[in-house]
């Protein structure tokens, strides 16, 4: 093994602490807690507005997978919270109201149009707005999942920014279509909290319109990515037991330090250092890490119990191809030039384009099946992203599909961010293995495959699949390992498969 340690690693560890970590007495058992504790908002339907369609509409055609989109507008009294008491690394964090503004924020809902399609299983995502405007990422990682199985998902403008705006050249909802968002308030994200809290109950019990058309809800999960991940494991540790909402939660990419609970950037600092998840919850939490992600969030590791369980996914990045490409069409038609850009230098390497989209697949579908009571996740092992297999430049342990263990590719989670924006370090890189022919291939930290001395030739396809046969039968035994370690999902496999069929790689 080989330990490579660059600019490039501290540079995305410096910047996965600032996009996804918190932005903007003795702790004692959970108080009890219900559902029925949490106000139920009013619910209503938004008017046209100048665009005629809600921010972060999909711009493919929903009604072709049997689904219908939404909007509807909640508003109500919402509450913020306060420490209560010590807050330590274990996450058992006790809260008190401090509190009370009026709000009213929206919801995106997009659900089978037909009842019968309906598994029961409500999404909801608390959206991310690291880019200055409401983003929906967990729902491009898990798209495929959500739509083959007949998920409902609802996207939640729980942050501030989202809805009044920031730096970003679209000031909010409010900014983007006065005529449809004009009515909207957010008093802060001392308030997303309950705001996100209410979101759930609005479903549960709706107040007015119900907003999934008397769709029945089984099961409720909250999930969040990147900074909205970093709200989620403090809404976990603290809000959950108060609120008692959800049946699930999926923490994709948080960091090591949770966001604060006043929502105040500042007051990272009096956060706990390292902010675990909290093992005392009745219903259970699945935490999703990539490459990108480890070196800011391996400092609050915890072993798996019945009720929290990891994964750390090699070969992936914190955004990826798949993110960018299922994602662009839609931010566009709503943001258009202003839509938030990776803005990666000229002549770079391209993104992650591994397998991380599969993983979110299978962990949807294990924390849907546990948070039903159902068998817990398996468990993964630890990656790490500074021993890297020399030869191929990839990182060592952690979940390994197809991608990983039959490669083709370098895949890493980190990047080289000379002359490029403050996003691109997110996107992670790849690098075809073609004899170093690509500009990028130059033995230094822009070269996935060898970012350092001594000089190391990428590997050669047609040396490790010496017929396309070969590379196929490699292809299909690993997919299924990773479906009967519980990685991976049979119908991705069999895509997987395909793929590696469709391609000319071997001989």
């Amino acid at each position: 093994m080989l330990a490579r340690l660059s600019r490039r690693s501290a540079a995305a560890a410096a910047l996965g602490a600032l996009l996804y970590g918190g932005l903007l007495g003795t702790p004692t058992a959970p108080a009890a807690a219900s559902p029925a504790a949490v106000a139920s908002p009013t619910v209503t339907v938004p008017p046209a507005g100048g665009h005629g369609f809600p921010f972060l509409a999909a711009a493919e055609d929903l009604g072709s997978f049997g689904y219908t989109e939404s909007e509807y507008f909640i508003s109500g009294t919402a509450t913020s919270y306060a420490k209560s008491g010590l807050w330590t690394s274990d996450g058992r964090w006790n809260v008190r109201a401090s509190g009370t503004a009026p709000y009213k924020s929206r919801l995106l809902v997009r659900r089978p149009a037909d009842p019968a399609a309906f598994n029961g299983t409500v999404v909801v995502e608390w959206l991310n707005v690291s880019g200055q405007l409401d983003l929906s990422p967990d729902y491009w990682f898990e798209r495929d999942e959500l739509l083959r199985r007949g998920y409902a998902w609802v996207g939640v403008s729980a942050q501030a920014v989202g809805v009044n705006g920031g730096l970003g050249e679209i000031k909010g909802l409010k900014g983007w279509d006065p005529a449809r968002y004009g009515s909207l308030v957010h008093p802060g994200d001392a308030f997303a909290y309950d705001i996100f809290s209410q979101a759930g109950q609005a479903l549960r019990t709706p107040n007015g319109t119900d907003p999934l058309g008397g769709l029945p809800v089984r099961t409720l999960l909250a999930d969040g990515e990147s900074q909205s991940a970093g709200f989620m494991t403090t809404y976990v540790n603290a809000v959950q037991p108060v609120s008692g909402v959800y049946d699930g939660f999926m923490v994709h990419s948080n960091s090591a330090i949770a966001s604060p609970i006043s929502g105040v950037l500042a007051d990272t600092l009096l956060m706990p250092n390292p902010s675990r998840i909290r093992t005392d919850l009745p219903v259970p939490t699945f935490v999703v890490l990539t490459e990108t992600d480890v070196p800011g969030a391996a400092s609050a590791r915890q072993p798996d119990t019945d009720s929290v369980v990891h994964w750390e996914l090699a070969g992936t990045a914190h955004g990826d191809q798949w993110a960018f490409d299922t994602g662009e069409p839609t931010v566009r038609k709503s943001a258009g030039s202003a839509a938030p850009s990776a803005d990666c230098a000229a002549g770079s390497a391209p993104f992650n384009d591994g397998p991380g989209h599969w993983a979110m697949n299978a962990a949807l579908r294990h924390l849907a099946d546990w948070a039903r009571g159902g068998a817990r996740p398996p468990s993964g092992q630890p990656l790490s992203t500074v021993l890297r297999d020399p030869a191929t430049g990839l990182a060592t342990g952690g979940i390994r599909l197809p991608d990983v263990t039959v490669p083709t590719r370098t895949l890493t989670g980190s990047r080289d961010t000379t002359g490029s924006g403050v996003f691109c370090g997110l996107y992670g890189a790849r690098d075809p293995w073609n004899g170093g022919a690509d500009a990028w291939d130059r033995h230094d930290d822009g070269d996935p495959s060898d970012p350092s001395f001594p000089i190391t030739p990428e590997p050669v396809l047609s040396r490790l699949y010496p017929t396309h046969a070969d590379y196929v039968a490699k292809v299909r035994t690993a997919a299924q390992r990773s479906v009967d370690a519980g990685y991976l999902l049979p119908e991705d496999a069999t895509a997987i498969v395909a793929a590696a069929q469709d391609s000319g790689i071997g001989g």
